[in-house]
């Protein structure tokens, strides 16, 4: 059936592609930027700035200005120790309420990690003792890395989504918006009100360590368009989607976790791709952003974006106009480990939720010895800490919760709309006959499942040597042939057409059907008749695929990257 799409976020994102970019309206530090003066007349007869406009602080990404001026009375009366803590989200160890925790050092958040997690019912009921406990008169932070694919922090406690290039390959704006809505629901349903997602990264290719299928693609406009409309999705379930990694991580061949990313290109040509997709979210009134651990030598030569006062203040605040809740990539990962002082650079260069430091503690007494020496102003925390709070409060009566698996149905559909046949016949059954996995036990149990459920027939495999020696009366030569006997692996064989379940790291055959279920790459590595691409192993895209598998459905996807060895995107024209 043909599906007339519209897009209406790629023809904004084309043309602020278009536009040369301006300065923001307000500083990071509160002092105005551009505008005319006015005369001493109307300045006399203005009224009074809030409390909020005193801070510099500006509506137009969620908050009001209303719920500004009490976030910031609210702040502004917290002792420096309160309001050093405010700005910092910390993991947790446990399955408990944090309560002791977050109390002590007055923590404005936690991030949701799988160790917190033994299913959905704990989860909830942990974050219901914590936000009581917490002795706040305002919403607790309660954070996720909850993307899909690779990254999902609280798998087995939600509906399971496949990676984020599945919006990209179905390449339907109103789908990937519906599918985010549905997962953001779950998350809401558990009392989790952030979701550090979706990924805005455009994706380099295969030499991208990190992103990968992690992103929705590598066109610009696609990444952009995707990333909005899933942020979209979260946003009206009631959580605060946090677009990263600014200011673009796919590009990169470094993994910030495990070393700081240099960003060669320039200005110009940031703004044409990798900053394509920062500036769409900026555009559409998005709530937060989180910047990543990348040295942007055009700006900041060396310097991890996260403490750099050019890209945090300078580009992304005045140059893009970004008003909102700015949020720092984990300060524990080795990007930033030789930085001294993490959180309070950060805090320093326009920053406003120090994420996950190594130690909460000394991150905090960090902070407020800056304040106390004078190397922080003040002011700098408290417009940190109001955009925190006055999201927070903004985003607590939005949305409607669902329970845990109630998007099961929408996480099906984006993998139905996203599955891709790269190689093989665009309509028809794929197998005949018997059908035998193989590949990650997750994946192989997911197919196995989904394809008994079709009623699809299941092969089976077997293991072969050769038969064992006979003795020949000669005790050494006996135990030489028994040995080298032993020393021969068994040869497998498949009894059915073998279906290769390819994930990351894997290598994929020449024979059978080969599926990538994650980086789809690794079809080109491969001379198979029939490669497929899933972007995920979940039940839902597994039971995509046996549909297709069987001629029960077309394959409508399309390859959201280049990929090499590969002659055509899909089936879809």
């Amino acid at each position: 059936m043909l599906r007339h799409r519209r897009r209406p976020a790629r023809a904004l994102v084309a043309a602020l592609a278009t536009l040369a970019l301006t300065a923001g309206c307000t500083s990071d530090d509160g002092t105005s930027q551009g505008g005319p003066a006015g005369d001493a007349t109307s300045a006399e007869q203005a009224p009074a700035p809030s409390p909020s406009q005193r801070l510099g602080l500006a509506p137009g990404w969620g908050p009001t200005r209303a719920e500004l001026d009490r976030a910031a009375r609210q702040v502004g009366r917290l002792p420096l120790p309160a309001l050093a803590g405010q700005v910092i989200v910390a993991r947790y160890a446990g399955t408990a309420a944090p309560t002791r925790l977050v109390r002590r050092l007055h923590l404005g958040g936690v991030v949701v990690f799988d160790e917190n997690v033994a299913g959905p019912d704990q989860l909830r009921q942990a974050l219901r003792a914590l936000e009581r406990g917490a002795g706040r008169r305002w919403p607790l932070m309660t954070a996720v890395d909850q993307e899909g694919g690779l990254v999902q922090r609280v798998r087995g406690a939600v509906t399971a989504y496949p990676a984020f290039m599945s919006a990209g390959a179905a390449d339907d704006e109103r789908l990937t918006r519906r599918a985010y809505l549905a997962a953001a629901r779950e998350l809401r349903g558990l009392g989790i009100d952030v979701d550090l997602a979706p990924d805005a990264d455009v994706t380099g290719g295969v030499s991208d360590p990190v992103i990968g299928s992690r992103s929705a693609g590598a066109d610009p406009a696609v990444a952009a368009e995707h990333s909005v409309a899933a942020a979209r999705g979260m946003w009206a379930a009631g959580v605060v989607p946090v677009v990263k990694h600014f200011p673009g991580h796919g590009s990169l061949t470094t993994d910030s976790h495990v070393g700081l990313p240099v960003q060669d290109r320039s200005l110009r040509e940031l703004l044409r791709t990798d900053l394509v997709p920062f500036r769409a979210a900026v555009a559409a009134g998005l709530p937060a952003v989180m910047v990543g651990h990348i040295a942007v030598q055009a700006l900041d030569r060396g310097v991890p974006a996260t403490v750099s006062r050019p890209v945090v203040h300078g580009l992304l605040r005045e140059r893009l106009g970004f008003d909102g809740l700015v949020v720092s990539d984990a300060l524990e990962m080795a990007a930033v480990r030789s930085v001294r002082q993490p959180a309070v650079r950060f805090l320093a260069a326009g920053g406003d939720v120090v994420l996950m430091p190594s130690d909460p503690a000394a991150a905090r007494a960090a902070i407020m010895a800056a304040v106390r020496e004078g190397r922080l102003p003040r002011r700098r925390l408290e417009q940190a800490a109001t955009r925190m709070v006055a999201l927070l409060e903004h985003t607590a009566d939005r949305g409607r919760p669902a329970a845990p698996g109630s998007a099961a149905a929408a996480s099906r559909e984006l993998s139905a709309e996203a599955v891709t046949v790269a190689a093989g016949p665009c309509s028809g059954a794929l197998v005949d006959g018997p059908v035998v996995p193989l590949g990650d036990d997750g994946a192989v149990a997911a197919f196995r499942t989904a394809a008994s459920a079709a009623g699809t027939e299941l092969g089976h495999v077997t293991y072969v040597k050769p038969p064992r020696p006979q003795r020949t009366g000669d005790r050494k030569r006996d135990r030489r042939r028994l040995a080298a006997w032993r020393r021969i692996e068994p040869r497998m064989v498949v009894h059915g057409t073998p279906v290769h379940l390819v994930g990351p790291g894997g290598t994929a055959p020449d024979d059978g059907i080969v599926v990538a279920t994650d980086r789809p790459w690794v079809l080109g590595t491969s001379a198979a008749g029939v490669r497929i691409a899933t972007y995920g192993e979940t039940p839902g895209a597994m039971g995509a695929l046996v549909d297709v598998l069987r001629g029960e459905a077309s394959a409508p996807g399309r390859l959201p990257v280049p990929v090499v060895g590969v002659e055509r995107r899909g089936c879809r024209l």
